[in-house]
């Protein structure tokens, strides 16, 4: 199968040695190193049935690679490579969509937040896209997943559950829903956050886990990949993303919850990281809201995960019983730690916005 996908790229089968890369959950990836000559190159099959029009992904690289190229040429982006009909997303027999970006030489992946520095370098990475792209026309920019970070709609999904949901999960997760509904205050802050416009649009990269940037062998950042959910947004997401997923070091599926907890420093590692390269373009609004960022965060993936729980798992997919009751709960305790730092955390983003 992907001998055909790979002779599209004008490349030859037999002179690379094909393995499976990274830990992604949506798409599928593969390493084609080099056996012959220095160029690796990574191999992604799209995922159509969450990337509804897989097209729009290479679309959107394309403008916002060639913006960089022309406006900050030294800036390393990842960008998609041409097939030999110069096409960035190809397509193969089974209607199944890949594309084809180099492989970065020397570069480092990490899967969990284990200092200061990786939570600082990933920050200042993914601000940094950001920044460069401030003047790029956002309008010029399509959704590959509309709605992906649309709190509302999110809510309204789980009330719509819940009237259908089948009454032992519903019993089952009843504390967890009473939980949902005390943190309520979320929703209606994102409903005024969108409905007075208090934040700008921006280029957000919307995945901002920490096995999306790359690091050298002293774990300074080079740059970010898995570009596919770059799209406007606001940076609530990003920033968001960043909390839910480097404060704890464990994730959402640690079932043991007893080790989930907040780690104070790399909350400070990551305001350091963003504020410096984002600091002096955030509006006053933005600064405010920073530390909502990651309530924000936390909270929508802890009631999508109960969510899908009440559905019978239908998005998530569950590995075991009660998988995602199980998330969901893993999440909220998350959010609950967050909560009761929120006025220290204030202090700290309030330092770095004098």
């Amino acid at each position: 199968m992907l001998k055909k996908v790979i002779d599209k790229y004008g490349l030859k089968f037999e002179d690379f040695e094909i393995q499976n890369f990274g830990s992604g959950l949506i798409n599928k990836t593969w390493k084609l190193g080099a056996i012959t000559g220095e160029k690796s190159y990574v191999l992604q099959q799209i995922n159509k049935s969450v990337f509804k029009s897989p097209i729009q992904i290479s679309e959107n690289l394309n403008k916002v690679g060639n913006y960089l190229a022309k406006n900050h040429p030294e800036y390393l982006f990842v960008s998609s490579l041409p097939s030999k009909d110069n096409d960035f997303v190809i397509k193969d027999e089974n209607e199944e969509y890949y594309k084809l970006s180099n492989y970065i030489n020397d570069s480092i992946a990490v899967n969990t937040v284990k200092n200061e520095k990786e939570a600082f370098e990933a920050a200042r990475k993914f601000a940094e896209l950001t920044k460069l792209l401030v003047n790029f026309d956002i309008t010029k920019l399509s959704y590959p997943l509309p709605n992906f970070h649309n709190l509302t709609l999110r809510f309204i999904e789980l009330e719509e559950q819940l009237k259908v949901a089948d009454k032992d999960r519903l019993e089952k997760a009843l504390n967890l829903i009473h939980q949902v509904y005390k943190n309520k205050d979320i929703v209606d802050t994102y409903d005024q956050i969108i409905s007075k416009k208090m934040i700008p649009l921006r280029v957000i990269h919307h995945d901002t886990k920490i096995n999306n940037v790359l690091f050298d062998d002293q774990y300074n950042g080079l740059c970010v990949i898995d570009l596919d959910t770059v799209m406007p947004g606001y940076f609530i997401s990003d920033v968001g993303d960043m909390m839910r997923t480097y404060l704890s070091p464990v994730d959402e599926e640690e079932q043991d919850l007893s080790k989930i907890e907040i780690r104070e420093d790399v909350f400070k590692a990551i305001v350091e990281g963003y504020f410096k390269e984002m600091g002096d373009v955030l509006s006053a609004n933005e600064k405010q809201l920073f530390v909502y960022a990651g309530k924000f965060l936390i909270y929508m993936q802890a009631v999508r995960f109960l969510t899908d729980y009440l559905n019978n798992d239908r998005y998530y997919g569950a590995k075991y019983d009660g998988h995602n009751f199980v998330r969901a709960k893993n999440q909220m305790l998350l959010l609950e730690k967050y909560n009761e730092l929120e006025h220290k955390f204030q202090s700290i983003v309030e330092l770095h916005s004098n």
